[in-house]
């Protein structure tokens, strides 16, 4: 069997396993160890899968983008400070931490819809200044609340996922695509006809550009004025195709400089943003890492989105995941 062929009848097995309905593997990691039996294909389906963390650390040297507060994390207890506390002879110690960043911006990071608006007006014509007039969060003057992050769709948690390798198909490997690459609607279509998988609506989509490998390996790079990642015509292909949530493995998502139409009346900042949020209402996640799924060659997987329920957030620190099959 060619490596083509294997490939698409490992997305076959995907496939079925995805007919499993999703929303019943949000229970499985309250189930008790002793409920799993051969009667329950559920369980038994999901301990099969190989689970591949698409999240990188947070860490204080994380790179994040320079329009966003700082990530940072400090110990203010300490098991030296902690021991003997209580006056019971230095038995119980503890550590504790205190943490400073950005909700929707790390590693990786999901934004909610309310946290762009374009013309002063977020997805559905909320009145964006209405919505946070209240600093105790988006929706907390009692406009828009359905747009903080707290209000996250469950049937998204737990959803179909597509991998688009446009690095690996620009680049016959595993190498990062350039830093000026914009990744077009034409890249896209490209790339899941040689995966053999077909976008769906309401599908989870990544794109892969490559540049996780420069999350920890340059992160002054990953961080820098320029890299890859998809300009207004790929974001109209995501869009056209029913994608829910879009992510990729660079700090802004969209190809940087984020600008369109330069030097004229129609100059935008981050107008992928503004497309993908404020006028569909589609989630971005940004710095995913995406090096494990690109090497597996799993390119259609269950995968799990489990933002924080953060009341009146404008996005939450994310760990994401992907269930895929096992190449025995």
């Amino acid at each position: 069997m060619s490596e083509s062929s294997t490939r698409y009848a490992v997305s076959r097995s995907i496939r079925s396993m995805l007919a499993v309905p999703l929303a019943a593997l949000c229970v499985v990691a309250s189930l008790p160890a002793f409920a799993d039996d051969d009667s329950d294909g559920l369980l038994k389906a999901v301990k099969k899968a190989r689970l591949i963390d698409l999240s990188h650390n947070w860490e204080n040297a994380s790179p994040v983008a320079s329009v966003n507060p700082p990530y940072s994390f400090t110990l203010v207890s300490t098991h030296a400070n902690t021991r003997g506390a209580f006056g019971d002879g230095g038995k119980l110690s503890f550590a504790a931490e205190v943490q400073h960043f950005s909700g929707q911006h790390g590693a990786p990071s999901i934004d909610a819809i309310g946290h762009i608006g374009r013309n002063g007006l977020l997805f559905g014509g909320v009145d964006a200044a209405a919505a946070t007039s209240n600093l105790d969060g988006i929706g907390a003057s009692g406009v828009g609340a359905n747009l903080s992050i707290d209000k996250f769709p469950a049937d998204l948690l737990v959803n179909r996922g597509i991998l688009l390798d446009v690095a690996r198909m620009i680049q016959g490997d595993s190498r990062p695509l350039p830093a000026t690459f914009e990744v077009t609607a034409a890249h896209l279509e490209q790339t899941a006809k040689h995966q053999h998988v077909k976008l769906k609506r309401g599908d989870t989509v990544f794109i892969r550009t490559g540049w996780g490998q420069y999350f920890k390996g340059n992160s002054a790079l990953y961080a820098g004025a320029d890299s890859p990642g998809p300009g207004l015509n790929g974001a109209e292909f995501l869009i056209k195709n029913g994608a829910r949530v879009v992510g990729d493995d660079t700090l802004t998502f969209e190809q940087r400089p984020p600008i369109a139409n330069p030097g004229t009346p129609n100059f935008e900042v981050f107008p992928v943003h503004m497309r993908v949020i404020a006028d569909s209402g589609v989630y971005i996640i940004e710095n995913l890492n995406l090096e494990e799924l690109s090497e597996a060659k799993a390119y259609e997987f269950v995968v799990v989105v489990p933002p924080l329920r953060i009341l009146g957030g404008t996005g939450s620190a994310v760990r994401v995941f992907a269930l895929v099959q096992r190449d025995d």
